[in-house]
């Protein structure tokens, strides 16, 4: 997959900081050295990030900005979603514009709720392959959360597919495992999520095997940020994961049920998600 619109030689370091496959193609062979002034193999416009802030106005409490992130050319658009405020509602979508100027982005949000927030900072690249960094500030203006003001930090989190295993526990102590193969989605939702397909088999007697219902945040199977969620259809009920990925690990935590079958339940699950990047 190519990018949209080429960018100059002098920005083709920072797309590899920002952009990264998110649906086809292949690796670097292990050991190949990167190429700061070419695009790696496979290289998408869009991505997938998790800002934390932490806030420098006494009182303020800190946000998490989950969603995707498009390159064109030096210009940057975004679609997020902001928790850990009462005065933003995670189910509102964010549209985010803004630009690239050098090692430098600046993003600006769309007015919601008479609030406008900004973020300002730089990008480092750890590696062709490994998960993008920014580094800055953030301030929102105007609204309920107007004033409220700090650093910020991201992390551009890696495409996840391939295989999946992972153990269900039950309220009453009970496990269960499953494995399958999935893939996520390479083009980002309207909501700013990623979906995810796939088919699983579960070593439990409740079922054999499932189905991942392709979605978009916040009902489905998709990806946004490091929120997971599996929604898998079965032919004794569906089961729902909510879960965290680690972006450094691959693990993803979380809580499930399952309703609408003979076996209705809840409990923890624990997965682990290898992608194409692992070697």
């Amino acid at each position: 997959m190519k990018l949209a619109t080429k960018l100059p030689s002098s920005f083709s370091w920072l797309v590899s900081v920002l952009v990264l496959l998110c649906g086809c193609g292949g690796g670097r062979t292990p050991g190949s050295p990167s190429s700061p002034t070419s695009n790696p193999p496979g290289v998408s416009a869009v991505s997938n990030w998790q800002f934390s802030t932490t806030p420098t106005l006494p009182g303020t409490p800190p946000l998490t900005i989950a969603g995707s992130i498009t390159v064109s050319g030096s210009s940057v658009s975004g679609a997020v979603h902001i928790s850990g405020s009462n005065c933003f509602d995670r189910l509102t979508t964010v549209g985010l514009t803004g630009t690239l100027t050098g090692g430098n982005i600046s993003l600006t949000s769309e007015s919601v709720a008479g609030q406008v927030a900004s973020l300002n900072g730089t990008f480092s690249d750890p590696g062709t392959f490994l998960p993008g960094q920014f580094t800055g500030t953030y301030a929102i203006n105007g609204g309920c959360a107007d004033g409220e003001k700090g650093n910020a930090t991201g992390v551009k989190v890696l495409y996840i597919g391939n295989t999946l295993n992972g153990t269900f526990t039950t309220m009453e102590g009970g496990t269960f495992s499953v494995a399958g193969d999935m893939a996520q989605g390479s083009a980002s939702s309207s909501a700013g999520s990623f979906a995810i397909t796939g088919t699983v088999t579960f070593n439990t007697s409740c079922f054999s095997s499932g189905t991942m219902s392709s979605g978009k945040f916040p009902s489905g199977s998709f990806i946004m940020g490091t929120s997971v969620a599996f929604e898998i259809a079965t032919s004794n009920g569906t089961v729902v994961f909510l879960g965290t990925l680690s972006p450094a690990t691959g693990e993803i935590d979380g809580d499930y049920t399952i309703s609408g079958g003979t076996c209705d339940q809840s409990g923890t699950a624990f997965f682990v998600a290898s992608s194409p990047w692992d070697y």
